[in-house]
């Protein structure tokens, strides 16, 4: 990809050549947000840890490649957020910064909405799609985590336990993966590389891996560690 000859450029010529700025463009994830607790007015919170998030992870596996070159990382990630609104926000918290790399990766809050969400969500995607080509912006679709499988016992709050109980109906069903599909699609159309992680997050699955343990909160929100899987993916998409 481009993004990588731009940062090879700079390697060699710190003096003379730009710094590098990569953009990601998601929900709750990309933001950095974790566990779910209740607050004293009842209303649901997470816990925002953005120095765990898998944007600050890539950011440092790049500073140890290549030292010398200062990659300039946008945080564009919103909690609850889906595809419709992060295209509806792309100049404000993207497009002004003229990145060099937009990494775009919505889908559960989307898929959410069940099987007639779907047309909006591929709408929103186009767009954004379309829109970051217009600005000649190398683009990389990244598919999100798997959600919970099951309920976890951890969950004992009933306003949580609800959205856990939504969230694996929407996972079991095959719901995201049809909403993930469509996106693959596009992605095919539009010449925009896939970073799959939603791939490798089912092979864990299917090898007898407790994915719903590997999220923070149970629901929707990886573990830090799992944060490293999403960073090393990019970095090999990044470098193919």
């Amino acid at each position: 990809m481009k993004i990588m000859n731009r940062i090879h450029e700079k390697a060699n010529d710190n003096a003379n050549k730009p710094g590098v700025t990569i953009a990601f463009l998601g929900d709750s994830v990309t933001q950095g947000c974790f566990e779910l607790y209740k607050k004293s007015d009842g209303s649901i919170e997470t816990v925002f840890d953005k120095t765990n998030a898998y944007h600050t992870y890539l950011n440092r596996i790049l500073s140890l490649l290549y030292p010398s070159v200062p990659v300039n990382i946008i945080n564009a990630g919103i909690s609850g957020d889906n595809a419709t609104h992060g295209f509806e926000r792309l100049e404000r918290d993207v497009l002004r910064y003229s990145p060099d790399l937009v990494v775009v990766c919505f889908g559960l809050n989307d898929a959410m909405a069940g099987l007639s969400g779907i047309s909006q969500y591929k709408a929103a995607l186009k767009n954004i799609f379309l829109t970051l080509q217009k600005e000649t912006i190398e683009t990389i679709f990244m598919t999100p985590n798997m959600m919970n499988t099951y309920v976890s016992s951890c969950i004992t709050d009933a306003d949580c336990r609800a959205i856990a109980e939504a969230s694996q109906s929407v996972q079991n069903s095959a719901v995201l993966e049809k909403y993930l599909s469509e996106a693959h699609s596009l992605c095919i159309e539009y010449n925009i590389p896939v970073c799959d992680c939603y791939f490798k997050w089912k092979q864990l699955y299917e090898n007898g891996v407790d994915t719903t343990m590997l999220l923070a909160n149970r629901i929707n929100h990886p573990v830090r560690e799992m944060n490293w899987l999403f960073a090393v993916s990019l970095v090999e998409t990044m470098m193919n």
